[in-house]
């Protein structure tokens, strides 16, 4: 029997969330072709959030060789959570045939690129060695955007989330297929 407890306490989960996701391009620099396509899937999502897609920001340079982590060309997106799905989404359906590591941004900068990181593509090989264990600061990104680790406000308080969750849970009582959730 498993020793691990998932937490169900929601102050606790709400207040541990993460806020702030990178999503890492990649491309083989050698590959005139594929680094074409890497800068075109950049340029669409700029023009995407230009028009109110998503909030999504690009670092400005483009790595057209490996660094840190980063075994081949790359680049990142920052995104706040509250546009996590809608860049997701949008890159799962328009990344050709780049890869694209997506990992938290949270303290444990190693852990976040290796055990809390998901992959859109064939995954490469990192060399987790260059980041660091743990930091104090919580790297919050673009704080003048007021998102993710800046926002001032929650999406959602606690109290709202409950009544969200007490409606699901009411709705779906006539749903046979979906799952009850424990009455404790």
């Amino acid at each position: 029997m498993s020793e691990y407890h998932p937490p169900t306490d929601l102050e606790d989960v709400v207040n541990s969330e993460v806020k702030e996701w990178h999503f890492h391009i990649y491309f083989f620099q050698c590959n005139a072709d594929q680094h074409q396509a890497a800068l075109d899937l950049r340029d669409a999502v700029l023009r995407l959030r230009r028009d109110g897609a998503f909030v999504a920001v690009p670092l400005f340079r483009v790595n057209t060789d490996p660094i840190g982590p980063h075994p081949v060309g790359s680049y990142e997106i920052w995104v706040p959570s509250t546009s996590f799905s809608s860049v997701f989404s949008y890159l799962c359906l328009n990344r050709g045939n780049l890869s694209i590591l997506v990992h938290p941004l949270t303290r444990e900068e190693r852990k976040d690129h290796e055990l809390r990181s998901a992959w859109i593509g064939p995954p490469f090989s990192l060399d987790l060695s260059v980041l660091p264990v743990q930091t104090e600061e919580l790297p919050v990104q673009y704080p003048s955007l007021k998102l993710g680790y800046s926002a001032t406000e929650p999406e959602y308080t606690p109290d709202q989330r409950r009544r969200i969750g007490a409606n699901v849970e009411r709705i779906l009582k006539g749903e046979k297929e979906a799952a009850r959730a424990p009455m404790n």
